[in-house]
């Protein structure tokens, strides 16, 4: 028995088969919705031969869909086209694995799981003692608190996660900087930035080199390419100049000044999550592919935890995809009789 896991987000698809195999690409979901069947028929056909499915989602939440919960049926609508008669599982947010009727009757169990599956998943590396998930991404930051083997968080769906500081709405690339910060030091001063979307967390970290450039990558702010240059450019324009008064080192300061207010913020958050546990966290388990600003987050923490790294387990693609890869493996062994 073969699985293969899907994770929809609003902004990228990933796959993964719990074996080693995962990928990942951008799909913005509120623009191109019509093209998902088709995609995700792609990133099957490409993945390793599979007879069952598992999916998980949070591009729900994208705004081309007038609920949740109607953004939870087209999304299943749309693997199931994709799905080829393969048998098909759906993970809801209390940790069961059920048929694609039974989501769509619970659309809201099935909204936002992703996170659940990776701290399910994650906490098999704690050995029962407190810890901490921290999963960073592209747009947001998931903190899980690890209880005696298991997801302990306080929150279920989004709004209550973020009432709680288990998710932070803040990842390492599609964060608006004027999201970030409110203003960013230039010359002698600090100058207010710009209330406007002319540049994202992700050019700030191209200018810190924790992210790598790709001239073919337009998924930008200006839709200009994500390299070093460009992305100067667009830090220049959140204080409303050119890069001909906005040099080099000038963009090294703005990025870092957003770099660390960006940590600072999630190491706020962990600290919160942490004090609500009733035993402190022993461990930190850290995933998603912000390793740039995780290793900030650490460094504003003034608890110092161990670390165990899902990138140093199974991969740096692996951590990325790595809620597609824990549903692989947790529809494997759940489907398995013991």
């Amino acid at each position: 028995m073969s699985w293969l896991a899907l994770d929809i987000g609003g902004a990228n698809l990933k796959v993964a088969d719990g074996r080693g195999y995962a990928s990942a690409c951008v799909f913005p979901l509120w623009k191109q919705l019509p093209q998902l069947a088709a995609e995700l028929r792609g990133l099957i056909a490409e993945a390793p031969a599979a007879d069952h499915l598992a999916v998980t989602m949070t591009g729900e939440l994208a705004d081309c869909f007038e609920t949740r919960s109607e953004g939870v049926r087209r999304i299943l609508e749309a693997v199931a086209e994709a799905a080829g008669g393969r048998h098909t599982r759906v993970y809801l947010v209390d940790g069961r694995l059920v048929s694609p009727a039974v989501a769509r009757s619970h659309p809201l169990l099935a909204a936002a799981s992703n996170w659940h599956a990776l701290a399910a998943y994650a906490a098999r590396f704690v050995q029962g003692r407190p810890a901490i998930l921290l999963d960073i991404g592209s747009t947001t930051c998931d903190i899980v608190p690890l209880i005696g083997g298991r997801p302990a968080a306080r929150g279920r769906d989004d709004s209550q996660r973020l009432i709680a500081g288990e998710l932070v709405y803040t990842g390492i690339e599609r964060s608006p900087v004027c999201a970030v910060v409110r203003e960013l030091p230039y010359g002698s001063g600090e100058c207010p930035v710009a209330q406007e979307l002319f540049a994202t967390t992700r050019d700030a970290y191209l200018i810190l080199r924790g992210l790598p450039e790709d001239p073919n990558d337009h998924h930008t702010a200006d839709g200009r390419p994500a390299t070093r240059a460009a992305a100067r450019a667009r830090l220049a324009r959140m204080i409303c100049v050119d890069t001909d008064s906005f040099s080099e080192e000038d963009a090294w300061i703005a990025a870092d000044a957003i770099a660390a207010t960006q940590a600072e913020h999630i190491a706020r958050a962990i600290d919160r999550v942490a004090d609500a546990m009733q035993s402190p966290p022993e461990l930190l388990v850290v995933s998603g592919h912000g390793d740039a600003l995780a290793e900030r987050v650490l460094s504003a923490r003034s608890a110092v935890l161990p670390i165990v790294s899902l990138a140093e387990l199974a991969g740096t693609l692996v951590a990325r995809c790595g809620p597609a890869h824990a549903l692989a493996i947790l529809a494997r062994e759940m489907s398995t009789p013991p």
